[in-house]
């Protein structure tokens, strides 16, 4: 199929940009890398009656690190953010994850920026935004608002953006020096959407771990903090933690994988996860085989 009919503006600048889409209200849709937009467009899923390209923006690209804070601009690639020496350094975490999104063609094009605010809950980037504490910087016709991940991911495909709005950066604390982390993804192909993945972090402790965040993706309407399975895990008790699962994880149920599958899962990478993490932090990953 084919894309219905639009108009296209590619402003140089965010305030044009946001006049734009501040013009033409719920006419206008921001493009960023176009990786899902694109599809939705060519199956008729979106019939926009303008495109506001962001790609020729430059405030909107790139990754700094100053007080404490990694900075990543939203039209940063998939590539840029996972293989850029400042994350590799300071937020591995994100390292690891890169080479389980999608292919090279869209880890080469898609944008940091344009997954978090698409907001799909079997992607990476949202895990590791909860899982990180990151803040989610958007901006619109009025102001900035800088939105705790937390409270930015709020069911399928939905958001805390308000009309006008576009995500400009995402703000990773960087993480101290006992700081540990862990990924995994499990999918029937490489480069498939995961079945269930777990994005964590924690800090280590006097014999076991503490401060942790388990954020869980592709078992809900969006990624989520497994509060109960993580106070079970700082406790020790990891056969607590996957039991706790089932109370706080809700997997879809379709024909080609059932609710109770995705669950046994979660609590298979919550166990190796874990593992990791107690061991150093160091999980599976090449941020080189991208």
């Amino acid at each position: 199929m084919k894309a219905p009919d639009f108009a296209y503006a590619r402003p140089a600048s965010l305030e044009a940009a946001l006049a734009l889409l501040a013009e033409h209200g719920d006419d206008a849709v921001p493009l960023a890398g176009g990786q899902s937009l694109v599809t939705a467009l060519n199956m008729r899923l979106s019939a926009p009656g303008l495109l506001v390209d962001l790609n020729a923006i430059p405030e909107l690209t790139g990754v700094s690190e100053a007080d404490g804070v990694v900075r990543i601009g939203a039209m940063t690639r998939h590539r840029d953010v996972g293989t850029a020496v400042i994350v590799r350094d300071r937020l591995p975490l994100l390292a690891a994850a890169l080479p389980h999104i999608a292919h090279p063609a869209i880890r080469n094009r898609g944008t940091i920026g344009g997954s978090v605010a698409l907001a799909d809950p079997a992607t990476e980037w949202p895990a590791c935004c909860l899982a990180a504490g990151a803040t989610i910087v958007v901006r619109g016709p009025a102001a900035e608002r800088r939105v705790p991940a937390d409270a930015f991911f709020r069911g399928l495909y939905t958001t805390a953006l308000e009309p006008g709005e576009i995500v400009t950066a995402i703000e990773f604390p960087v993480p101290g020096a006992d700081a540990v982390w862990g990924f995994e993804e499990l999918s029937r192909r490489h480069g498939d959407y995961a079945l269930v993945g777990l994005a964590a972090t924690g800090r280590r402790a006097a014999g076991g771990l503490s401060d942790l965040r388990l954020a869980f993706f592709g078992v809900a309407d969006r990624p989520v903090l497994a509060r109960t399975a993580a106070a079970a895990l700082e406790a020790g008790d990891l056969a607590g933690a996957q039991a706790a699962l089932a109370g706080e994880l809700d997997p879809p149920d379709d024909p080609t994988t059932k609710a109770a599958t995705r669950l046994h899962l979660a609590r298979v990478i919550l166990g190796r996860v874990a593992a990791g993490m107690r061991g150093g932090g160091a999980q599976e990953g090449d941020p080189d085989g991208v």
